[in-house]
């Protein structure tokens, strides 16, 4: 990247203004439905058009700042000693520059929220005293604020970092940043808005990414960087999933939202058929550079054909993102929410009548984060199972069975009944948490993924950049990944959890929101997985651990587990009690009794993975000293037995002296 700063600026600046351009043609159309809908004052064109003006400058940026920084992580290799090469270092600080811009359309669009949703000018909502007010009682601009603290933080961990390791954090934190617009807005509430914000949440990452990855590989190629053509074919391959993720969530979230006799009627709809023509137009591009511009970029030595096409891309791409920036400032058409159960509206469906075991597996709801995301893991390990079996390698089929049997369970806690009724009951909430957190992890675990994909993937060899062999192995042996798996840290965070969650009042203060049903799910699998991967782990890890020191980390864990099952039976409270008794079931029960009974099933739930437990290290132990007593004969057979006759000899030595 040597290009001239100002080229690669103006060509972003370019971009992100022609996003602007589209979102406020689009608003223009809908601003006074909106208004109406709303049943407020205008506010004033500053903040009818300043709002999609900052929000697509803002989410383009932001698309920017996620590109750029996988860019530096995944697309061009680092130098030898980890330190970022020039097109990396350029690109993370490009990321950085972007991620602040879009923090601070964040904080800009704080007061633009409250003054559009109060009706009164911006230069009333802008005073100090009402935007403090109204972070209180508008979810906007509470929305907006986490933003802009997500983006700032990602901006200052871009600017500082040389080396490749740390880039992984910007892109984490770029993400937290795209989370609270894609929790809130037209798919945040009424019926259906559990799988409306699910979906959306996918459809945002995937067009992000998509849209920074192919900004930054185009300014790459403009510089006509080292690594271009490698560069390029790894973002082809990330853009062909992302073309796949946004057009299936775009579906699923337009079917939830616009009924199909409204498609082509309603201005909503209207859009979404532009946006679904734009994504077909966007997919021809990418199909036509996998054909042709990627072919080419070896024999050029300025790829002109692929930047000139590539800023064709960009700029569709940045008046798509217009469009949708348009599309969520459209009040999508009015749905039959005279009918819509207390339940419905709090959950996003309603639940016809009390749990029993043929509804557990037949009262299917699937969920498009976590149901979906067991099926990729299964579909992705038998992947690597079979490239070892092509190779002629063998895998033990009862990691297999772990993993897939792991991935099953991780379908049914979701997707099934019981994740159906886990929002509506403690009860069947507990069985799901204890799945999540206690079963699951330990069949994953046991299912040794890392060590499968150490064995599957190639190595890059040397002198060649490293690929995603290299990254596992960086990342397993990485600064993070040390301190997560200390015995101390993995148990709090294991254990620790559980008393935090729901007997510090945090449990109490979430469960009606859709995002911390989400998180706690996140949590209760990465906080089991990293414990056991600790203590019955095979796969390679950060620290080496003794059988009797994991055993004396699971006997020192797990009687915490079980007290807080008790404990959890002797609350003389109910937990969330206004939250349960507002669902209004259609059926009657007792929440103090509900209560007790997840508590109980806290406190067994250890018994099962405390077995499974046992069993791996007794497994684990015998093969340690079996391996340890092969190592032992092949010394002696190479030495013939010099150890022993040493010994002998100096126990006769002593008995001479005696």
């Amino acid at each position: 990247m040597n290009e001239p700063r100002g080229v690669v600026t103006a060509v972003l600046w370019a971009s992100g203004w022609l996003a602007a351009i589209v979102a406020i043609a689009v608003t223009a159309v809908s601003a006074s439905t909106a208004l109406k809908l709303t049943g407020v004052p205008d506010p004033g064109p500053l903040t009818t058009y300043g709002l999609p003006t900052l929000t697509a400058i803002g989410e383009f940026a932001a698309a920017i700042a996620l590109g750029c920084s996988v860019f530096a992580a995944f697309f061009v290799p680092p130098q030898s000693d980890n330190v970022l090469d020039v097109g990396g270092y350029r690109a993370i600080r490009i990321a950085a520059s972007s991620a602040l811009v879009w923090s601070v359309c964040a904080l800009l669009l704080m007061p633009l929220s409250a003054s559009e949703v109060s009706g009164s000018p911006l230069s009333e909502a802008i005073k100090p005293a009402n935007l403090i007010n109204a972070y209180g009682q508008v979810a906007e601009v509470r929305t907006w604020f986490w933003t802009a603290v997500f983006a700032l933080v990602a901006a200052i961990i871009a600017r500082t970092i040389l080396k490749w390791g740390p880039t992984v954090a910007v892109i984490a934190f770029t993400i937290f940043s795209l989370m609270p617009s894609a929790l809130a807005g037209h798919s945040s509430s009424g019926g259906n808005h559990d799988i409306a914000t699910n979906s959306l949440i996918l459809h945002l990452i995937g067009a992000t990414l998509w849209l920074g990855g192919l900004a930054a590989v185009v300014v790459y190629a403009l510089a006509s960087g080292r690594w271009r053509a490698l560069a390029v074919r790894r973002f082809s391959r990330v853009a062909f999933w992302c073309i796949i993720v946004v057009g299936l969530s775009g579906g699923v979230n337009a079917a939830v939202r616009v009924p199909f006799d409204q498609l082509f009627s309603d201005t909503y709809g209207q859009l979404v058929i532009a946006k679904v023509a734009a994504l077909v137009v966007l997919g021809a591009l990418g199909a036509w550079h996998r054909r042709v511009t990627i072919a080419q970029l070896d024999s050029e030595e300025r790829p002109s054909l692929f930047v000139r096409f590539g800023l064709v891309e960009l700029a569709v791409f940045a008046a798509t993102f217009g469009l949708a920036v348009g599309l969520s400032r459209t009040p999508p058409p009015a749905l039959d929410t005279a009918n819509v159960s207390p339940v419905e509206n709090a959950i996003g469906y309603d639940i016809d009548g009390p749990p029993t075991f043929l509804r557990f597996f037949t009262d299917w709801r699937f969920d498009l984060i976590f149901g979906l995301a067991a099926i990729v893991l299964a579909v992705v390990y038998i992947r690597g199972v079979v490239r070892l079996k092509r190779r002629g390698d063998d895998w033990p089929i009862g990691r297999t069975f772990a993993w897939l049997l792991g991935c099953l369970l991780l379908l049914l806690a979701t997707s099934s009944g019981l994740g159906r009724y886990a929002p509506a009951m403690f009860s069947i909430h507990m069985i799901a948490h204890m799945l999540m957190s206690m079963m699951i992890p330990v069949l994953l675990v046991l299912g040794g993924p890392v060590t499968l994909a150490l064995r599957a993937l190639p190595p890059a060899g040397r002198g060649n950049p490293p690929g995603p062999r290299e990254w596992i192995q960086a990342g397993v042996h990485s600064g993070p990944s040390r301190f997560l798996t200390h015995p101390l840290i993995a148990a709090i965070m294991f254990v620790g959890s559980f008393y935090i969650l729901y007997l510090g009042g945090l449990y109490e203060s979430v469960v009606e929101y859709h995002a911390a049903h989400l998180l706690m799910n996140l949590h209760f699998l990465l906080s089991g997985y990293l414990f056991y991967w600790l203590v019955i782990g095979i796969d390679p890890a950060p620290r080496q651990v003794k059988p009797v020191a994991k055993l004396g980390i699971v006997l020192g864990s797990l009687p915490f587990h079980a007290f807080f099952g008790v404990a959890l039976m002797m609350t003389t409270a109910v937990i969330a009690e206004n939250y349960y008794r507002g669902l209004n079931l259609p059926w009657t029960y007792n929440l103090f009794d509900d209560q007790r009974a997840g508590g109980g099933i806290a406190w067994a739930a250890g018994e099962i993975p405390l077995v499974v437990i046992m069993l791996a290290l007794l497994v684990q132990w015998q093969r340690s000293d079996t391996r340890q007593a092969k190592r032992y004969d092949r010394n002696a057979a190479r030495d013939h037995d010099a150890e022993l006759e040493n010994y002998n000899d100096m126990l006769k030595e002593l008995n001479k002296r005696g």
